[in-house]
């Protein structure tokens, strides 16, 4: 049924004004579109992002978007980090910890979380 619809990804904040600044500024996204005081739309590639305002913001404890960046894993990390963003670090089975990157086979990812605590990561893909 949906196989060849696109989707789009919603992620919940308290602060649109702290959001914009973070998703344009800090990641570099281009808004698309918005709804009034409450919903800021963002274009990622071919994919949407809806940053709408809830009390409910950075309740949800697993990873709300990943960016499938290629092999500059830590070409990435290294400019998230630049523009002041901290990373998380988890204890993961079968992966060990290179730095901010999380290393496991082939798989590179590495976790941040947005000024509401929702959490966002990279990975090669």
């Amino acid at each position: 049924m949906f196989e060849n619809t696109d989707v789009a990804a919603n992620v919940a904040v308290k602060d649109l004004d702290r959001a914009r600044q973070f998703y344009e500024g800090t990641l570099g996204l281009k808004q698309v579109d918005a709804e009034g005081d409450d919903l800021l739309v963002y274009r990622s590639g071919k994919s949407l992002i809806n940053v709408y305002r809830s009390d409910f913001a950075g309740t949800n404890q697993a990873t709300a978007l990943t960016w499938v960046v290629g092999k500059d894993v830590e070409g990435v990390v290294r400019k998230l980090k630049d523009k002041g963003v901290q990373f998380e670090h988890y204890d993961m089975p079968g992966m060990t910890r290179k730095g901010d990157v999380h290393v496991g086979g082939r798989m590179k990812v590495a976790w941040f979380k947005d000024p509401d605590g929702n959490i966002l990561n990279v990975v090669n893909g």
